[in-house]
């Protein structure tokens, strides 16, 4: 009785390992700092995640398929930038859906490299992510954007709005979170990807079109990052032509952190929400513990570390791999 009760719980760990190490982590802080569980530092936390989260929704999908995408921090700031720029030229209304149609097209030709040429997404993205900022960077002209009448706009509803009390940014992130956890866990589409992720040969001989599932991964990753710049431009009313560089790092961290292999044909949403959460917590715990901010990037890096062996400890059943 007892052996299978501990193989129940091996099991339970084996599948939430990451969510037992959140957990653990919410307990500490929230001992050492009684703020910590504050409604409205919670809210704060998720809220300010909201937007590095949102962009790890789509790179689950790419990592999934087993591939990367380095370029969501660049492309990031193009959104932001092309909605910034258009909301005065053209309105909200038509400002909104030229920046997605702009952003996914930048998203389709990522699409295009990796899935129908077959080419390294690594190599392919790390590139975009140069070709996109040079892009940003002549489109802006070298400036960084402001909304003319920050006042006069239902514009900045979006991303400073709440609904119930909760803020807007939650909601989306939430909502979005929730149709892509059921696209990945429920759909053909979502078993098509973790089967090109799992073994791309096995699965074009199955008859799944590899190529088009990836190139639809990107797609979906291209949508997140522009929902991503909308929710930063209309928060800010303004941006830099540089706010989202570095971000693709965060992102990655996010996802991984999550349990998705970098092998591809494992991973959740709903672990790459907890992943983002994890990021967040930490450094907003960090804070309220009175750590200095560059004592802060390497114990977010112990913290990150031993999230990461906790769930690959469970998973194996033991602290030590079985070939150290």
């Amino acid at each position: 009785m007892a052996d299978d009760r501990m193989k129940q719980v091996g099991a339970f760990l084996a599948r939430q390992g990451i969510l037992v190490a959140f957990l653990l982590f919410m307990i500490g802080f929230a001992l050492a700092n009684h703020r910590f569980i504050a409604i409205d530092n919670v809210l704060g936390v998720i809220r300010s995640s909201a937007i590095l989260g949102v962009m790890a929704l789509g790179v689950t999908f790419v990592v999934i398929s087993g591939n990367l995408d380095l370029s969501v921090g660049s492309m990031m700031s193009f959104s932001t930038i092309v909605v910034l720029d258009l909301h005065d030229k053209l309105g909200p209304a038509l400002a909104i859906p030229a920046m997605f149609a702009m952003t996914l097209a930048l998203g389709a030709l990522i699409g295009f490299l990796v899935g129908y040429l077959r080419l390294n997404s690594l190599i392919v993205t790390l590139g975009m992510l140069s070709a996109i900022h040079g892009l940003t960077l002549t489109y802006s002209g070298g400036k960084n954007m402001d909304i003319a009448d920050k006042a006069g706009t239902w514009f900045g509803g979006i991303g400073r709005g709440s609904v119930l009390g909760i803020p807007g940014p939650i909601l989306i992130f939430g909502l979005l979170a929730l149709v892509l956890s059921v696209t990945l866990a429920k759909t053909p589409f979502g078993r098509k990807v973790y089967a090109v992720g799992g073994n791309g040969t096995a699965a074009i001989f199955s008859g799944i079109p590899r190529a088009r599932v990836v190139f639809m991964t990107y797609i979906i990753s291209s949508f997140c990052v522009a929902t991503a710049g909308l929710l930063q431009a209309s928060r800010s009313l303004g941006s830099q032509n540089t706010v989202g560089q570095g971000l693709e790092l965060d992102v990655l961290a996010a996802v991984i952190l999550g349990g998705a292999s970098l092998l591809g044909g494992s991973g959740t949403v709903f672990k790459t929400v907890i992943g983002v959460l994890i990021l967040g917590f930490i450094q907003n715990g960090l804070l309220l513990v009175g750590l200095e901010f560059y004592v802060q990037y390497v114990v977010t890096w112990v913290i990150i570390i031993l999230a990461v062996w906790l769930d690959v400890a469970a998973k194996r059943g033991r602290i030590l791999s079985p070939i150290a």
